[in-house]
């Protein structure tokens, strides 16, 4: 018997991530490749309602000793989310070259 699947909710934040991510493709390259990178981060951010413990937590956050979060890849993109009973919520979906620290403290934090 299958798994029961899991809501998967993406926040505010995490949608004007997607947003802002299809910005930059279509300015600096084209709308095509811009479609496709949010269909492969749609399709992985899917995939967690299958699959929601399958992700690692974010060393950022281990290393300040927050272990609540996990993060999956379509690299170089990072999608950092928690589970919570059987929801997904998703935080953060970024590019993973930039500074984490800063952006992860920011969104999750609220410092």
């Amino acid at each position: 018997m299958a798994a029961p699947a899991f809501e998967v909710l993406l926040t505010q934040g995490a949608e004007q991530d997607l947003e802002s991510i299809c910005d930059y493709i279509c300015a600096f390259d084209s709308v095509a490749n811009a479609d496709r990178v949010l269909d492969a981060l749609m399709d992985v951010v899917s995939t967690l309602s299958r699959f929601p413990e399958r992700g690692s937590c974010p060393k950022e956050l281990l290393g300040v000793g927050i272990r609540d979060y996990r993060q999956v890849f379509f690299k170089p993109y990072r999608v950092i989310y928690r589970v919570a009973q059987q929801q997904v919520i998703v935080y953060v979906v970024v590019d993973g070259r930039r500074d984490m620290q800063t952006v992860l403290t920011r969104r999750l934090l609220g410092a």
